[in-house]
């Protein structure tokens, strides 16, 4: 992994001699972020040394390099899933990049189903805690450059970052929820049976990333916030059959509140 993460770095280095200080992760249908970053490059996944090319609708699969007000950032316009077939160690490969390349605070969105009952489609989510039914990413040795063997997930995300998104959408008025994540495997929808037993062990959300993004950033010692959109609902009475394409709908109608919260937390970390 780490001779991998070096070459991929070194590559970009070499083409851009750019340090990011935050990495930005844009789930579905979330693509529309990109509006507010001055780009100076944007690269297809397929172009950079050890990345694979986007497999999912409404992640266009770039790399984008720019500006928001005066922080330089990265920004992933799409991300890898463990459905698609990636290994686990391939989908954290960019995270291992964005701390390498110099980012110190990861902001990430994800599109997910709503558990909570006072949930509603189009409510935003701010991440908590998580509870993790998708590999770990820190299975298999050890390299102590990446950081600790057994890392603290006590605070995963980051509760100063929390406060500071809550104080902007009080500001604004724009109605923040706040719970959490349950992250599986997907591909195929759940259950409902699946649903209620998310629900019971605590959930307030359930979706197919994120969190071994987050995992792997904090073990480098990275603050984290995690913001999902609620595109559909998993909670008894409530549940239709959904597609993707429905989800994408909801996530793009939603976008133009988490840009906002996302420029407005970068131009005060």
């Amino acid at each position: 992994m780490l001779e991998t993460v070096n070459e991929t770095v070194s590559w970009l280095k070499n083409r851009l001699n750019f340090s990011p200080e935050i990495g930005i992760i844009l789930g579905s249908g979330l693509g529309g972020m990109i509006k507010h970053i001055n780009i100076t490059e944007s690269i297809p996944f397929e172009e950079i040394p050890g990345f694979l090319p986007s497999g999912v609708e409404g992640h266009a699969g770039k790399l984008i390099f720019g500006y928001i007000g005066d922080r330089k950032i990265v920004a992933m316009q799409g991300r890898y899933h463990f459905y698609e077939g990636h290994s686990i160690k391939q989908i954290i490969l960019p995270i291992r990049v964005f701390k390498f390349l110099g980012v110190k605070t990861l902001l990430l969105s994800n599109a997910s189903g709503g558990l909570n009952p006072d949930f509603e489609i189009g409510d935003l989510m701010i991440i908590e805690d998580h509870i993790n039914f998708l590999p770990n990413p820190l299975i298999g040795a050890n390299n102590d450059t990446f950081g600790p063997r057994f890392p603290d997930m006590s605070e995963p995300y980051d509760s100063l970052l929390i406060h500071l998104a809550e104080k902007i959408a009080h500001e604004n008025l724009i109605q923040i929820r706040k719970g959490v994540y349950v992250a599986v495997t997907g591909p195929s929808y759940e259950t409902q049976a699946e649903y209620r037993y998310f629900r019971i062990i605590g959930g307030d959300a359930v979706g197919m990333s994120t969190v071994p993004e987050v995992i792997v950033a904090r073990q480098m010692g990275m603050q984290c916030f995690a913001i999902s959109i609620i595109t559909d609902l998993g909670i008894p009475g409530k549940i239709v059959e959904i597609t993707h394409r429905e989800v994408l709908n909801v996530a793009e109608q939603s976008e133009p509140q988490i840009s906002f919260l996302f420029k407005s937390m970068i131009s005060m970390i």
